[in-house]
């Protein structure tokens, strides 16, 4: 065999293994949910009803097969683009229009992700307007829908197709190291996005005011005092204009650091829940766990880089992948589209990293507040959220960056 009849082996093998792998593990999670349907487990008797706990199961399933879908229209999409050749087919297009590389780039990038989202939308209403409407999470309104839409896509124009130009430059005005530089280009723009998107992007979206309950504000910034943590403010965002899905976040660095509460997770936790929810939040940054993510993800980003750099070399590699000419801009949109393949079977690696990074900020916000609070929290929020306490454990495994509920609970009662 050559070297491109290697790769083309590899890639058709890979795409076979990952739709096989994805497909089982998303109906063996559904079996193992519908098997606990009748009962709620033990832990959870006392504040979960059977009712609670079969919508859970039923919002489960329903996004289970939902999600089955989606993926079999993704594959259908993804054969469309490349074995089928529509991707080569705008490619030649382009070069019809334009002679410079750099223009031919913006065209095919813009063009594919316009696309793309076009295909995506009837998946999202569906998702929204049906099955997060069934469930009661709903709460944008058609209307809200697209005008984020808009916005979403005037932003990626905004910000992007001047992202694009600078990356395609680099590529063709830097010899043979574009790619060290286009990497640093790279995540220097990532770190910029992290500084500016609290106070120039997020508000575009959503409402974010001052947190004004003095009683939970004292709870909090006494927490922070004991813990020695600094924050530009505690803001408290609305997120019930489109969810009824509760969260709690940080963003941002240095002076910039935010704590955002959804109005949704006010609503439904104590002032001691709340307390013991950001403890843990607090035990991230304690622990490192989020530079220690941004280091993981500047490396793997240099891996990409030299990966793309050197595949840009090889003629073969975009026949391999049904793409008759080379260029710059076609190597990174390969890249994009291809290496989840090639990455795929390293994602349980990823999520027994976060998950043990979940325990140690259990443990953090177990000695910095009370970890029973945390507990009625926890259990709060899979109940308010219809998290399903019983995910087949081979599933979770490999997608679940948190521990299953009664994983959680069990090693939370034991730091009480």
């Amino acid at each position: 065999m050559t070297f491109l009849q290697i790769l083309t082996f590899l890639f058709f093998t890979l795409l076979v293994l990952k739709t096989l792998a994805e497909l089982y593990l998303n109906l063996r999670n559904e079996k193992h949910v519908l098997s606990h349907f009748s009962k709620v487990p033990e832990d959870f008797k006392s504040n979960i009803t059977l009712e609670e706990h079969q919508k859970a199961a039923n919002y489960t399933v329903t996004k289970s097969k939902f999600s089955r879908l989606t993926m079999i229209l993704g594959l259908v999409t993804f054969l469309i683009w490349l074995p089928l050749g529509f991707l080569d087919r705008l490619d030649f297009w382009a070069r019809s229009i334009y002679d410079s590389e750099i223009s031919r780039g913006l065209l095919v990038f813009g063009i594919f992700f316009l696309v793309n989202l076009i295909i995506g939308i009837p998946q999202k209403l569906y998702s929204t307007f049906v099955i997060e409407e069934k469930f009661g999470f709903n709460k944008i309104t058609p209307k809200l829908f697209f005008v984020d839409m808009i916005k979403q896509l005037f932003l990626s124009a905004l910000i992007g197709l001047p992202f694009l130009y600078i990356l395609l430059k680099i590529v063709e005005q830097l010899g043979d190291l574009w790619w060290v530089y286009a990497w640093a280009f790279m995540i220097g723009f990532q770190f910029l996005m992290i500084l500016i998107y609290p106070t120039f992007i997020a508000p575009l979206f959503n409402k974010f005011s001052p947190l004004e309950d003095s009683e939970l504000k004292t709870t909090i910034e006494n927490l922070l005092k004991k813990t020695g943590f600094e924050s530009n403010g505690l803001f408290v965002m609305d997120a019930s204009k489109r969810s009824s899905h509760g969260n709690a976040y940080f963003t941002g660095f240095g002076k910039t650091k935010r704590i955002v509460f959804f109005d949704t997770i006010l609503k439904n936790l104590t002032s001691n829940e709340v307390e013991a929810v950001l403890a843990h939040e607090l035990g991230h940054f304690k622990h490192k766990h989020i530079f220690k993510m941004l280091a993981m993800s500047v490396l793997s980003s240099f891996i990409a880089f030299f990966i793309i750099g050197y595949c840009y070399q090889s003629l073969d590699f975009f026949n391999a992948h049904f793409i008759t000419q080379k260029s710059s801009y076609m190597a990174l949109l390969l890249f994009m589209l291809v290496s989840p393949l090639y990455t795929f079977f390293l994602t349980p690696i990823f999520s027994i990293m976060s998950r043990k990074h979940e325990y140690e900020a259990d443990a953090f916000a177990a000695e910095h507040s009370n970890s029973n609070d945390l507990i009625t929290a926890l259990v709060n929020l899979y109940k308010e959220n219809a998290s399903t306490l019983t995910p087949d454990p081979l599933f979770s495994k490999v997608y679940h960056s948190h521990p299953p509920a009664l994983e959680r609970i069990k090693h939370l009662k034991t730091l009480s």
